[in-house]
């Protein structure tokens, strides 16, 4: 079994080593959590090391979530076709040479490409995990592993922040900010190895076949959207810049309307246009951008004045940080009922409940004198972490409930590429926004500006809600399901 490629959908045999292969399929899953957080905490050090510019701490934090997002669906694809353990193993190799490649970076530059790398890695063994799961498991087993993968996906986020600031203070064996990249190359290496041993192979019949032509002008489009965002400043905003925003937006549409006008390629398209004219679809998406912006973005720059503006070591900026991920972690044996009973309105409830907690935290922080306590800090964490499991896994079910069996796979491909792509939005916006703060008025200026843009856009994304449709306890009900496969 162990080598056999096994159907996903006609298999009747139940591997006997299937908790042990969850358990390694997880913690690889666990180490893209855990990147994607755990360089928060080391960017005021890598900036002060390599000597990067605002825009380059920008895209170091960026480059991640935006090749994550661009090759995300591809990578679906090519483990239904190829095999999910061969492309699991294959991204966790990948992973550690970034990782590599990362903490030996001698410039900003070079490790923005490290990070990309690690980014599309990452996005190569992260599909694998949920498919190879939904494939070893059925019926009330499936639910209790899907039920851990999302406990896990929290304190993976925690883990990150508190780990990444334990190692940048102890700067172990002289290694200072390198270490939280070198930590995850042992990692991979054992992962694969367990892996290679533990997980059994398997493969969709019916696979869809890479677009490669069409993925390549999707990540085309997705980078002259986030370059704006990031270099605008620096290029003070000159006319080019205006129409390479444009010309991103309309290369990711293009995409969609060309690959629907093709009857041959309607079939299995990136971005179908049937699912993106329906109102739930269109509407979710949206509201999954901009709250997923606004709170990838709202940890960046919290980090960032914690230890540029408040003289904070990285080990007590993510021990602070630490209460985002508890409120999540609280609030998630709630989510399921909540979104039964009230639907759209939880969405709307974690929109705003994020708009409140960071109010919170600015009005902690302007509230001080000098260097803020900690534990003023904490309520306003809390709640922005609650706030985001009530956004996150009712939107995810209120998506996927609306959407035709023959678009299941597309939609999830699509729904998570949206959310890293909201993620690398909000880090590069935020980041501009955060630092031109900080250069025309300092540092308290800054964390204000940047809190009254998280706020402006949970309360725009809470308006939104608003239009999703009502939604009956039938229709809210999360299926079994669909795999995340594009």
């Amino acid at each position: 079994m162990t080598t056999a490629a096994v159907d996903a959908a006609s298999s009747e045999e139940v591997y006997s080593r299937r908790w042990a292969a969850m358990v390694i399929l997880i913690l690889g899953f666990m180490l893209d959590l855990l990147n994607v957080t755990i360089v928060n905490v080391g960017l005021p050090s890598i900036q002060t090391d390599l000597g990067g510019t605002p825009a380059q701490v920008g895209w170091i934090a960026t480059a991640y979530l935006l090749a994550f997002a661009a090759t995300l669906i591809t990578s679906a694809r090519l483990g239904d076709l190829w095999g999910r353990k061969r492309m699991f193993l294959l991204g966790l190799a990948v992973f550690a040479l970034a990782g590599v490649w990362s903490a030996l970076a001698h410039n900003p530059d070079e490790l923005i490409a490290a990070r990309a790398a690690q980014g599309a890695a990452a996005a190569i063994l992260a599909p694998q995990v949920l498919t190879s799961l939904f494939v070893l498991f059925r019926g009330p087993e499936r639910a209790t592993v899907l039920g851990m993968f999302g406990v896990v996906a929290g304190l993976a986020q925690a883990g990150g922040l508190l780990l990444g600031g334990v190692l940048v203070t102890a700067d172990v064996a002289g290694l200072g900010w390198r270490a939280i990249f070198w930590v995850s190359v042992p990692a991979a290496l054992i992962v694969f190895l367990l892996g290679v041993w533990l997980i059994p192979e398997s493969r969709a019949e019916d696979a869809l076949r890479p677009r490669w032509s069409a993925a390549a002008v999707l990540t085309a489009g997705l980078v002259a959207i986030v370059f704006p965002l990031l270099e605008g400043s620096a290029y003070h905003w000159v006319p080019w810049i205006w129409l390479l925003l444009v010309a991103g937006v309309a290369v990711v549409v293009s995409v969609a309307a060309v690959e629907h006008r093709d009857p041959a390629r309607r079939l299995g398209a990136l971005l179908p246009l049937d699912l993106l004219r329906q109102r739930t679809s269109s509407v979710a998406l949206l509201v999954q951008l901009v709250a997923f912006g606004a709170f990838s973005g709202f940890l960046l720059v919290f980090v960032l004045w914690l230890q540029d503006g408040q003289g904070y070591s990285a080990l007590e900026a993510g021990g602070v940080s630490v209460a985002f991920s508890a409120g999540a972690l609280i609030g998630s044996p709630l989510v399921g009922r909540l979104t039964m009973r009230f639907g759209r309105f939880t969405v709307v409830a974690g929109t705003l409940l994020g708009a409140v907690g960071t109010l919170a935290v600015l009005g902690a922080a302007s509230a001080a004198a000098d260097r803020v306590n900690p534990w003023l800090l904490t309520p306003g964490l809390f709640i922005v972490g609650i706030g985001i499991t009530l956004v996150q896994p009712p939107l995810t079910t209120l998506f996927l409930s609306r959407v035709s069996p023959r678009y299941a796979g597309s939609a999830s491909g699509i729904w998570t590429t949206a959310q890293q792509f909201g993620g690398a939005i909000g880090t590069a916006s935020l980041s501009a926004v955060f630092f031109g703060a900080v250069a025309a008025g300092g540092y308290r200026s800054a964390l204000t500006v940047s809190g009254l843009t998280i706020i402006g856009a949970l309360i725009l994304a809470a308006v939104c809600c608003l239009a999703l449709p009502a939604t009956d306890q039938s229709a809210a009900i999360s299926q079994e399901g669909q795999p995340n496969s594009a």
